[in-house]
């Protein structure tokens, strides 16, 4: 069947397995969990708040659960992978983010952008390794290219604080993440995989939450003219989630430069293809989360 033609329809049985899905209370996350339960799957929802994790469940047709999760704080993530226990995760959706907010520090002194949408990921993943048996998808963006990775400031304490290139350094993040974990699970002899999908411009409250009302306003209208749905938008997540690719694929909308269409390989990059600093970028990582890649695998 073509990528272009591909829809949430033919997402294959997931009947008897556990998906975990990050920032599931709205946006693609929400539709991401959404799909993945109407397949079989007991998706947990991994959210900020459970209140509105609740809300969200109470929606959703199928097995789910919710628990607390805030990527902004290292002691909740540690909390949730130590509430999880053994149980196996067939799959993790790296999913939760955020875009173009004011300058913030997250509980741990993080930039907030990069705290939340890559260090909290990085740390969460690396935690949960032990138990995760099949793939492991990493929501990027096109913003990737907007980014580049300043390995002595990651958390803007020296630089003058710019949103847009912070949010960009977040996104080249995700993918140079998603890179080595594939590098280091194929060096352990893992079966699990790594893959990396985005969503083209989807319309979400992603572009509208910035806390900026300029900003805001031209989401809200680059939402109503330009964007694809956000169903659409959380097709190549749902793809890179349940076809068989290889460890590393990057998922994309495949028409208008990636920005809509059905899902596809995507491009990427010179910056997020560069396997040096993937690895340099994880040490940087490993330090200031002190979480590190499991030796338990291989």
């Amino acid at each position: 069947m073509p990528h272009s033609s591909w829809t949430a329809a033919n997402l294959p049985s997931f009947t008897g397995r556990t998906a975990v899905v990050t920032g599931a209370t709205s946006g693609l996350g929400l539709i991401t969990a959404r799909h993945l339960a109407g397949a079989g799957a007991t998706v947990v929802l991994a959210v900020r708040d459970t209140d509105r994790g609740r809300q969200a469940a109470a929606g959703i047709a199928g097995e789910t659960d919710v628990r607390a999760l805030d990527l902004a704080d290292l002691a909740s993530v540690r909390r949730f992978t130590e509430d999880w226990g053994d149980s196996p995760i067939d799959l993790l959706v790296n999913n939760a983010g955020i875009m173009h907010v004011p300058e913030g520090r997250t509980a741990d002194g993080f930039e907030t952008q990069i705290g939340v949408n890559h260090l909290g990921h990085f740390a969460l993943t690396n935690l949960l390794l032990p138990r995760i048996t099949d793939r492991v998808v990493t929501v990027a963006s096109l913003a990737h290219r907007m980014g580049t990775i300043d390995l002595e400031d990651l958390n803007w304490r020296r630089r003058r604080y710019d949103r847009v290139r912070a949010y960009g350094q977040s996104k080249l993040a995700n993918l140079l993440f998603s890179l080595d974990l594939e590098r280091r699970l194929r060096k352990a002899g893992s079966p699990v995989r790594s893959l990396s999908a985005h969503p083209g411009y989807a319309s979400t409250n992603l572009q509208t939450r910035t806390a900026n009302p300029i900003g805001d306003l031209l989401g809200r209208i680059g939402n109503a003219t330009i964007a694809q749905s956000a169903e659409a938008g959380a097709l190549p997540t749902l793809y890179a989630a349940s076809q068989d690719l290889p460890g590393g694929s990057f998922l994309g909308p495949d028409r208008m430069l990636g920005a809509r269409g059905g899902p596809a390989l995507a491009g990427r990059s010179a910056e997020a293809s560069d396997p040096d600093l993937a690895r340099r970028l994880w040490e940087a990582s490993a330090e200031l989360t002190g979480v590190g890649f499991s030796a338990g695998l291989g």
